[in-house]
């Protein structure tokens, strides 16, 4: 090593109160600390040999930026620490290095000129006195943090904690805790520049105990990755250990021989050639995979389902269109127009089985029998029967499968029902489908439907769990629904749609003495003889009990019956119990449904209109009003935009024909007209009420009552012409179930009059409208337009 001191001096004099200052990067040095540190700046190194030559201190300050290579005095901070050069070292690679001990904080006056390296004029900075209670309050913590951080240093000597917890001066306590533990430069230069002693206390305590959550920390992540290797190590040697036992009690066999049924499951499932050479492939890389492998679960989970799926097992069609006519008859009362069409259907099935037949939609409101027409038309072809419910379905996945990538990854519903059935050729009933969820975030399931339900496509249906082709042509699809508006257009435009009307009265009760009856007996273990229902009871039933277009609620009602009777033969108080109309309200409490038309169209201003619901059709009652004001329109009713907009056009039809009605035009101006549909919380929307509230509106105004047993529905115009409507069937059984007589329908709707059941048609009066006149004419009799009253 060079002798430094014996070198010659080259350099002008150094003050005495100057001091040579050796810019550091990375260090910020506390008094007392013993540190190396390694020079390569040549300006840098001149200063340190010249203070050993000297015999004196340097002072180390601390650069803002550490890319900076010639800091000048600008960039570094005015406050730093004093060190003695303990020993100056020299390496055989050509390296600088000096082992340095913190003496003094210094703070730096002014930099001086004319020499290669920093010199500067300093003070020092004396530390405060350490005594009081307030200083002893902060190193009593201090102490504690320091010992519980040391303890979470990696390699951290004992001795430190001991050494800690003898220091009396506060100040040695805090330069050796702040220069020990890991923080910020910046954080430790703010601590150097703090004189206040309990200040600069406050921040090294804020400063370790921010350090010991991060090390607690750091310790609890080590533990668990720790934890982890250990519970993966020790399930590695677990494997080995069992696969050697397995060798020695030649239990080994059993891998191969699921591999083996892997292989010849995939030669009998007759696959697709590009399909089968695919799963072999899959196979092969499961040969060579080790079973500790996290995929080889998930890939014999994926082959068996390859293997399982009926890619060539079809049943054989057995289409009797006679056996298939008694059949539907035998499961279904009424319904002859679908009944019709089915059988058309399976006759073209029959004669041209390679064909591309529609997709059915049955469509009707609930109870009437949709799921179990599918379950007939299974039944009559002799193919296995798959539903799969769509109702709430919003996630794309569901209908095309998941992605193997994924955790607990499988097939979609559709895949999942032809393994299910077990041929290719089932009949899969798509329940609910007006019910979908709407797309968002997890992709549209209706558009998944598009192919599913394409016959020109799904020939070749890729799931994303399969990832590959499956002929879906040869499945029969039946969707069902209550109504038509929520479903998607696309989707509905592959479909067939069937409606299924609601059924009469007396269809009810036919299908409660074929059907239900008999259903219900069975369900609540009794024999027709110890159980007997009349007629009478089932009217009431039908009439009082239940108002819905299907059977659903009328089966409910009469399983509640059963029931009390069942109660009665296991207690042995009866053997034999007829139930009658009379005894209804002893077992199922007071009629639930009582007729309002008396009570409501005593008054003028209210007429009876007809509503088409998902249940089936409805009568509706729109009421008028009028009080004075200035000439405005109140609705109210919970009523939709176009409801809305039909009501505005019939008081602007009403007053365009006020000369005709005889009412004083005033009348509209002086006067407030209030239009209420009753059953406020029940949204209702569409345009069929338009008729209704003309008569509501030209009966008010002419104070006269309009006929209690008539109801009606159209759209107006402003021409007064009335316009067609829809579910003309559902709106005439309902006003056949609600004691109506007269029912007033479009003229242009006279061809839906082949859809309306015979018995609705001998029970009711039609007068078809042309124009609103015809409405007035027949609900206020004695009213004829231009008479004098």
């Amino acid at each position: 090593m060079e002798d430094i001191k014996s070198s010659p001096a080259i350099l002008p004099k150094l003050p005495h109160d100057a001091m040579v200052i050796i810019p550091v990067r990375y260090l910020v040095l506390f008094p007392g600390m013993i540190v190396p540190i390694s020079m390569g700046r040549e300006a840098s190194i001149a200063a340190a040999r010249e203070a050993v030559r000297t015999d004196r201190e340097i002072g180390l300050l601390l650069q803002h930026d550490s890319e900076v290579d010639t800091p000048r005095a600008d960039e570094l901070y005015q406050v730093g620490t004093a060190a003695s050069i303990m020993r100056y070292i020299t390496s055989e690679e050509g390296g600088h290095y000096i082992v340095c001990q913190g003496q003094q904080r210094i703070r730096v006056l002014e930099f001086l000129e004319g020499f290669p390296f920093l010199v500067a004029r300093v003070e020092r900075i004396e530390d405060s006195i350490d005594d009081g209670n307030a200083i002893e309050a902060r190193m009593i913590p201090l102490k504690q943090l320091t010992a519980e951080v040391i303890d979470l240093l990696p390699q951290a000597s004992a001795e430190l904690v001991a050494a800690t917890q003898n220091m009396g001066s506060a100040t040695a306590l805090a330069d050796f805790v702040a220069g020990l533990v890991d923080l910020p430069l910046q954080q430790k230069q703010e601590i150097l520049e703090t004189d206040d002693l309990s200040a600069r206390l406050d921040k090294v305590l804020d400063a370790l105990s921010a350090r010991l959550e991060v090390l607690r920390l750091s310790e609890e992540i080590s533990a668990q990755t720790k934890e982890r290797m250990e519970d993966r190590q020790r399930e590695f040697l677990l494997r080995e250990q069992l696969k050697t036992i397995q060798d020695e009690l030649g239990e080994a066999e059993s891998v191969n021989a699921e591999l083996d049924k892997l292989s010849e499951g995939i030669a009998r499932a007759a696959m697709p050639q590009d399909v089968e050479a695919h799963a072999r492939k899959e196979l092969q890389r499961l040969k060579r995979m080790p079973e500790a492998a996290a995929e080889y679960s998930m890939l014999c989970t994926y082959l068996e389902w390859m293997t399982e799926l009926p890619w060539a097992i079809s049943s054989e069609d057995r289409i009797d269109i006679a056996a298939a006519r008694n059949i539907l008859d035998e499961d279904h009362f009424g319904l002859l127009k679908v009944k019709r069409r089915i059988l058309e259907h399976l006759a073209v099935r029959k004669l041209n089985p390679g064909g591309k037949s529609p997709i059915l939609c049955f469509v009707g409101p609930p109870g009437v029998g949709k799921t179990s027409l599918g379950q007939s038309i299974a039944r009559a072809t002799g193919r296995k029967f798959a539903r799969v419910s769509l109702g709430g379905v919003h996630d794309e996945a569901e209908i095309r499968g998941h992605r193997r990538t994924y955790v607990g990854a499988l097939p979609g519903n559709i895949i999942q029902a032809l393994r299910k059935a077990g041929t290719n050729n089932c009949v899969v009933m798509l329940d609910e489908m007006d019910k979908l969820g709407s797309g968002g975030m997890h992709g549209d399931p209706a558009a998944a439907l598009l192919e599913v339900l394409d016959p020109e496509q799904n020939g070749s249906f890729r799931d994303n769990y399969l990832a590959q082709p499956f002929d879906l042509s040869k499945v029969m699809f039946i969707g069902t629904a209550n109504m038509l508006d929520t479903i998607p257009g696309p989707l509905l435009d592959r479909m067939e749609v069937l409606h299924l009307p609601g059924y009469t009265s007396e269809e009810k009760k036919q299908i409660a003495h074929r059907y239900l009856i008999h259903r219900q007996l069975d369900a609540d273990g009794l024999r027709a003889e110890q159980c007997r229902i009349t007629d009478d009871a089932i009217d009431a039933l039908i009439h009082d009990y239940t108002r819905e277009a299907g059977v659903r609620n009328l089966e409910r009602e009469i399983g509640n019956v059963f029931r009390h009777v069942a109660m009665r033969v296991a207690e042995g108080s009866a053997q034999q119990v007829t139930v009658d109309a009379g005894d209804l309200v002893d077992i199922l409490g007071p009629a639930k449904f009582e007729s309002e038309l008396a009570l409501r169209t005593s008054l003028s201003g209210v007429a009876t209109g007809l509503a088409w619901t998902p249940a089936g059709g409805d009568i509706l009652f729109i009421e008028a009003s009028r009080m004075p004001g200035s000439g405005k329109l109140i609705l109210t009713g919970q009523l939709g935009d176009v409801m809305k907009e039909s009501a505005q056009a019939a008081l602007t039809l009403v007053k365009a024909h006020a000369a005709e009605l005889q009412v004083d035009p005033e009348v509209f101006d002086k006067h407030d007209i209030h239009v209420h549909v009753p059953a406020g919380a029940m949204p209702k929307d569409g345009p069929s009420a338009g008729v209704a509230i003309y008569v509501a509106l030209a009966s008010l105004v002419r104070d006269k009552p309009i006929s209690h047993d008539c109801a009606m529905t159209g759209e107006i115009s402003l021409r007064g012409l009335v316009l067609p409507v829809g579910g003309v069937k559902e709106k005439v059984l309902a006003a056949l179930q609600a004691g109506i007589k007269v029912v007033m329908l479009p003229a242009r709707n006279r061809k839906d009059m082949d859809d309306i059941p015979e018995a609705a048609r001998k029970g009711l009066r039609f007068v078809w409208l042309e124009t609103v006149d015809d409405a007035l004419h027949e609900a206020i009799g004695h009213l004829i337009i231009g008479d004098t009253v």
